[in-house]
């Protein structure tokens, strides 16, 4: 008996240790898909990853006592690269949305929201959506907000003979911008925040027509839906750095704000 249980004492902690191991890809790693062409969230600086989610998870990968390594891949590739296990989260300025949580588990962690961007000068100012009836707009592929501007396009500028929104997707956010520059795209929807960088950016060639933040919304980080270990370790890491102050130091720094829990129900919801 004594032989029997000394034996299953040591298969219930290497079934214990393995747990912990099978939470991250690779041991003592924090695996991370992040689009690095998307200033000032995520970009490369010095060949280095940046930005607010690089600072991010270098907050949490600390807390975990895992070194944090980003994996720059195009935004429409990073839900299926996590999926295909790729990596072990996303922290790409992913907005949550319904069916985007189909496919993968949320970790909410910040809100923004959306503005336009015409050409500096340009006599046409667009405030709102139901402003780009018959025009050109140009998206990075997937963008959270291209269903939100079809419907538009469908149940208010059709029925009024307004023209359609015709949205142009691109790879990313740079692209769209060079559309913009160069007269393809009549107009740039954007995270507030990245508009505000690709105006500075660009000598302001361009400028913000918008003076509200357009469909709020709220980001969150993205695990596989079956890894609850890692979303536990994620959520207790994020739940340190936000009671220590840290967390609000980051969120003054980008302008941005931490979503409530009513907010973070609602864009699951799909009612925010």
């Amino acid at each position: 008996m004594k032989k029997y249980a000394a034996a299953l004492s040591a298969s219930t902690l290497l079934l214990a240790a393995c747990s912990t191991q099978a939470a991250t890809l690779k041991a003592g790693e924090l695996s991370i898909g992040s689009d690095l062409t998307y200033p000032p969230y995520n970009f490369l600086k010095d060949k280095k990853p940046a930005g607010f989610d690089a600072e991010f998870m270098t907050m949490l990968a600390e807390k975990m006592a895992l070194n944090p390594v980003v994996k720059d891949t195009r935004f429409a590739s990073l839900i299926i690269g996590l999926k295909s296990q790729r990596f072990d989260v996303i922290a790409s300025t992913l907005y949550v949305t319904p069916e985007r949580a189909e496919q993968v588990d949320f970790i909410p962690y910040m809100k923004t929201g959306g503005s336009l961007i015409v050409q500096h000068g340009s006599n046409w100012q667009p405030q709102q959506p139901e402003d780009l009836c018959g025009k050109k707009v140009g998206s990075i592929k997937g963008g959270a907000w291209i269903p939100r501007l079809n419907k538009v396009s469908t149940e208010y500028c059709q029925p009024k003979g307004l023209g359609n929104v015709e949205v142009k997707e691109f790879p990313s956010s740079p692209e769209v911008t060079q559309a913009l520059l160069s007269g393809a795209i009549a107009v740039q929807y954007e995270d507030a925040a990245v508009a505000k960088a690709t105006v500075e950016k660009t000598g302001n060639r361009l400028g913000i027509s918008s003076n509200t933040l357009l469909y709020p919304v709220v980001v969150g980080l993205a695990v596989n839906k079956h890894n609850t270990e890692l979303r536990g370790q994620l959520t207790q890491a994020f739940d340190s750095v936000v009671a220590s102050g840290q967390y609000q130091q980051l969120l003054n720094k980008y302008n941005v704000q931490m979503p409530d829990a009513q907010e973070a129900k609602q864009a699951l919801a799909g009612t925010l």
